[in-house]
């Protein structure tokens, strides 16, 4: 048997940190005196304190550092959570990148003027802008909502839109020259950007210098001033982990099938709201259910409510002929994707039944 102080040596973790993954749950002692409350441990118990003292370096999640510790003879699971977390840590560098491009710029407005050129595909660009355009927000109490996000990542640029009760992405990749930037384009000159890129060009440029956004296409230039507003956080919902069903749909058979289904009706701040239900059919496949359907029509209780005209925009904008629904569940959100696009989905919050 091993003292926590041995233990603590042996591991890299301090005392402390064993006290608190003992109250956690994470890493138990194998034996506690009963009288004077010291914790002692066994050799086995050695390398999973190495493991969690890994995790705990490169900042995983308490959750996630026990789910690593529970599975850490399955390889697979535990490497799906490494890459899950390596890809937040990717992220968040990213955005610490760009806050840091837009403190330089504060600090410096006049003596550092930097501007971002995308140099891209125009029916890249044109294709990304529609994928978006239908969950711009338009309620004037969330003005922050009121436009398209444009931002930079290393070979493109990302668009993002959202009303609060729907988000879509897309990407556009591209050359870009300059700093990591992103800008929040207002809706009418996103409209006007769109308009511009009908034209028959094989390239478009986008540019952005933090007061102001502009497309070029063939020597017309479209451009206007950015809405000063701090987006929200969208890589929150982003997706790390797979889904629970991850279920292709042909889209003019869910047309068909939204467009024959009875709602459900759910009350909503004294409203009454149609709400339209997804589940399960018996062979894993998405089914369309009826309002008044019992709760075990759906096979495994899978049984999703959401706007129904939403969702009919999502297709709209994701038509491929072939999409890929995700779910996990009546209270997350559920998600629209195309099979060959990994860069363009929707998000859809649903509707509690």
């Amino acid at each position: 048997m091993r003292s926590i102080g041995e233990l603590a040596r042996a591991s890299g973790l301090t005392i402390s940190a064993l006290r608190f993954y003992d109250r956690s749950g994470v890493l138990i002692p194998a034996l506690v005196d009963p009288v004077t409350g010291y914790r002692w441990y066994t050799d086995d118990q050695v390398a999973p304190a190495r493991l969690v003292a890994g995790l705990r370096r490169v900042g995983m999640p308490l959750a996630e550092i026990a789910a690593a510790v529970r599975h850490r003879a399955e390889p697979a699971v535990v490497g799906r959570l490494l890459d899950a977390h390596l890809r937040r840590l990717e992220d968040g560098l990213a955005d610490a990148r760009r806050e840091l491009s837009r403190v330089r710029t504060l600090l410096e407005p006049e003596e550092n003027p930097m501007t971002t050129r995308i140099i891209l595909s125009r029916a890249d660009l044109a294709a990304a802008l529609d994928a978006v355009r239908f969950a711009v927000g338009a309620d004037p109490a969330l003005p922050m909502l009121s436009g398209v996000l444009f931002d930079t990542d290393g070979d493109g640029v990302r668009l993002v839109a959202t009303d609060r009760h729907r988000l879509a992405v897309s990407r556009a990749p591209g050359r870009v020259e300059g700093p990591s930037a992103r800008a929040l384009a207002p809706v009418d000159l996103v409209d006007r950007f769109r308009a511009l890129l009908d034209a028959d060009a094989p390239e478009a440029l986008l540019r952005l210098d933090g007061a102001t956004v502009a497309v070029s296409v063939d020597g017309r230039d479209v451009s206007g001033p950015v809405l000063p507003y701090d987006f929200p956080d969208y890589a929150r919902l982003l997706r790390a982990d797979a889904p629970a069903y991850r279920i292709p749909v042909d889209v003019p058979a869910l047309r068909a099938a939204l467009a024959g289904a009875t709602p459900a009706v759910v009350r909503h701040e004294g409203v009454d709201l149609p709400v339209t239900v997804l589940g399960l059919d018996g062979a894993g496949g998405l089914r369309v259910l009826d309002g008044d359907a019992p709760a075990d029509a759906a096979p495994e209780g899978v049984r999703v409510g959401v706007n129904g005209r939403y969702l009919l925009d999502a297709l709209d904008a994701g038509d491929r002929g072939q999409l890929v629904l995700e779910l996990d569940g009546p209270i997350a959100p559920l998600a629209v994707r195309r099979p060959d696009d990994a860069d363009a989905f929707s998000i859809l919050m649903p509707i509690r039944l």
